[in-house]
């Protein structure tokens, strides 16, 4: 399976020259040598910065399971989700705003539920539990 290289050049977004939004005009076929030529539009993962490449990896990987990129990255549950919103942002994509989960009482719902779903053990939900109230103080 190949994955990201964070060693390979990246296609620039702007003009080194005047900033303007670059556009890709030509592909060539690395087997013959065939090129086209015309204006093609860039997937949105091509505006992701190479961090940001790689938590998508990692989140591909894991199919979407947060437990298990809990334990992959060493992340919190919280951190994977911001780390997300700013993948979500930087390939521009617009989502309905739901309610933030700033609010205490959310959140702690969110743990227990987690819990119950059997997503995290008890001793998790209690560190995470405590987190918050210390996020309260």
């Amino acid at each position: 399976m190949r994955s990201f290289d964070p060693q390979m050049p990246q296609i620039p977004q702007s003009c080194p020259s005047c900033a303007s939004p670059l556009l890709v005009t030509q592909l060539t076929c690395t087997a013959c040598g065939t090129g086209v030529v015309g204006k093609f539009e860039l997937s949105p993962f091509f505006r992701l910065s190479n961090e940001n490449l790689k938590f998508l990896e990692v989140f591909v990987r894991n199919r979407g399971n947060v437990k298990e990129m809990e334990r992959e990255t060493g992340e919190s549950y919280w951190t994977i989700r911001r780390r997300l919103d700013e993948v979500i942002t930087e390939m521009g994509i617009e989502i309905e705003e739901e309610p933030k989960p700033d609010d205490i009482s959310t959140r702690r719902q969110e743990i227990l539920g987690r819990l119950s779903r059997g997503e995290i053990n008890v001793q998790e939900a209690a560190k995470l539990l405590s987190q918050l109230k210390g996020e309260s103080s």
